[in-house]
């Protein structure tokens, strides 16, 4: 088999097991996946910086006893640092050139782990669609016609289409679980204080912002989460700790977990029958697997709710544009785009007092969906409302583009301080995916399963969400979902490898091969 072939087909933990027996090196692992990048990225325009020669010298002297040895990688354009490399934030703005690592950035070399590329991202990561002035539209590899989600879109357009099977991201609002949702993988969105994010940012959106990575197996996600989580010493927020290693929790069965289940959108708007029909295969994976299954409702979760997270959201974008602004010495607001210097406009806006007020509010709605739903293993609910839309269709157009565009020219931001007018705004802007700023706001993991396929062939995932800190209960149900389902086997069919067979040998020849070995062994 190819070693292209068999960077499409196989997780991280399989790619890495080859490497350690010796069946295939770094640098042809490495050299594969850019060669893939270089074939498919026109098609899906996920990249932000290649990192090819820096990546080749890492696989020349990578560690290949380090449990990810020798797999390619992509580190997002936000919220993480490698010396050297620009950070666009998905922007027209001049990058940010760092001279540090992040922990997290240390952590993933010491597994072994060879980034190729940052990937794409909107600017600033507001929106939950990869798309932005300054690198154009991130595309599906399910379907080139439709988004790959976002923020952490680029990301995901590289997993699916089979670049590289594990890819770094983050999430402040679904940035992990809608692009996971909307291109087939597991996107575990781990708890507040799970990974430091130190020193490129100590909390984003005043402990909203959280990363992990995208992955095509839960086994993947559970290693990687075990190689990268635990404070440092600047970490302001600190989870629980696991009881055992994660890696560990999903491999084993769950047993009988009491599961609740929440269909009802929190904005009161449409819902398709395909996100339904989603949600009811992941209750029939659940009830398969032994699970009884109550359905909730979460009153407390509702437009309010949501409009106050898009308050936090706005006065974070404030102060990320005053600080660009501070390191360039220079205003910016000429090469924002449109709805960023809107957003940014709102946040100053809105007083420190009423900013206090809105942070109390949504910690008082936190504790009382945390004590409703803490008697249940965990949540199942959606992600996105609709499967996933076409390119450019989250873009404000007609008497929408007209409004943003007074908003902008005549600086009337104040206008969105009347909560109607804002409800409209924000009810535009989240319709298609009402559901995963509740975890970030609550501080619980949340995990996307990829457990549907709709009619027209598109990945269309939901989300189980944990106990404050039990990431663990998350990966067990997850991997025994998993294993009912095969999803692991799916792909986009996109630029196919052939199945050559060449060595290394695929993870399908291996066990094979090794029983040859072993009967020659026995023989002599």
């Amino acid at each position: 088999m190819s070693v292209e072939r068999l960077l499409w087909e196989s997780d991280a933990t399989g790619l890495a097991a080859h490497v350690r027996r010796g069946d295939l090196t770094p640098v042809e692992l490495v050299e594969a996946a850019i060669a893939r990048a270089e074939a498919v990225n026109p098609e899906i325009n996920a990249i932000a910086e290649r990192l090819y020669e820096r990546a080749r010298s890492l696989a020349r002297k990578v560690d290949r006893k380090a449990p990810l040895a020798g797999v390619p990688f992509a580190l997002k354009d936000l919220d993480v640092a490698w010396s050297g490399i620009p950070v666009h934030f998905g922007s027209r703005v001049a990058p940010f050139v760092p001279d540090f690592d992040s922990v997290l950035v240390e952590r993933h070399l010491a597994a072994g782990l060879i980034p190729i590329a940052t990937s794409t991202a909107p600017e600033y990561g507001i929106r939950l669609m990869t798309e932005s002035k300054a690198f154009g539209i991130t595309r599906n590899p399910w379907k080139t016609g439709c988004t790959s989600g976002g923020s952490s879109g680029g990301a995901a357009a590289l997993v699916a289409a089979g670049v590289i099977p594990v890819a770094h991201a983050s999430d402040g609002g679904g940035s992990i679980r809608v692009p996971a949702a909307t291109a087939g993988l597991v996107g575990m969105k781990p708890s507040r204080g799970r990974v430091p994010l130190t020193p490129l940012v100590s909390e984003g959106w005043f402990g909203y912002i959280v990363t992990h990575a995208l992955t095509r197996s839960v086994r993947d996600s559970a290693l990687l989460l075990d190689l990268t989580h635990g404070p440092d010493a600047l970490t302001p927020y600190v989870a629980r700790p696991p009881k055992g290693s994660f890696a560990a929790a999903a491999a084993r069965g769950p047993g009988r977990l009491k599961l609740a289940v929440w269909r009802r959108s929190p904005l009161g708007l449409d819902v398709s029958a395909e996100t339904y029909a989603a949600l009811d295969a992941a209750v029939a994976l659940a009830k398969e697997g032994g699970h009884s299954v109550e359905e909730i409702d979460l009153p407390m979760i509702d437009g309010t709710f949501l409009a106050d997270f898009c308050r936090v959201v706005a006065s974070g974008i404030a102060g990320l544009v005053r600080m660009q602004q501070e390191r360039l010495g220079r205003p910016i607001a000429g090469e924002l785009e449109r709805a960023t210097r809107v957003l940014a406009r709102l946040g100053e806006v809105i007083s420190a007092g009423e900013m206090y007020f809105t942070l109390e509010r949504l910690a008082d709605a936190s504790r009382q969906h945390l004590t409703e739903t803490h008697k249940y293993d965990a949540v199942l609910m959606p992600i996105i409302a609709h499967p996933p839309l076409p390119v450019g269709a989250m873009d404000p157009k007609g008497a929408d583009a007209f409004v943003e565009d007074m908003l902008d020219r005549l600086r009337l931001t104040r206008l969105l301080k009347i909560d109607r007018f804002f409800g409209e705004l924000m009810s535009k802007a989240l319709w298609f995916t009402p559901w995963p700023a509740i975890q970030n706001v609550t501080g619980q993991p949340a995990i996307a399963l990829p457990v549907y396929v709709t009619a027209d062939g598109l990945p269309l995932g939901v989300q189980a969400a944990g106990r404050l800190g039990d990431e663990e209960t998350l990966f067990s149900l997850a991997a025994q979902m998993e294993k009912l389902s095969g999803w692991t086997r799916r792909r986009a069919d996109f630029h196919v490898p052939a199945a050559e067979r060449s060595a290394p040998a695929s993870a399908a020849s291996a066990e094979p091969k090794a029983r040859r070995r072993a009967a020659k062994a026995k023989q002599a």
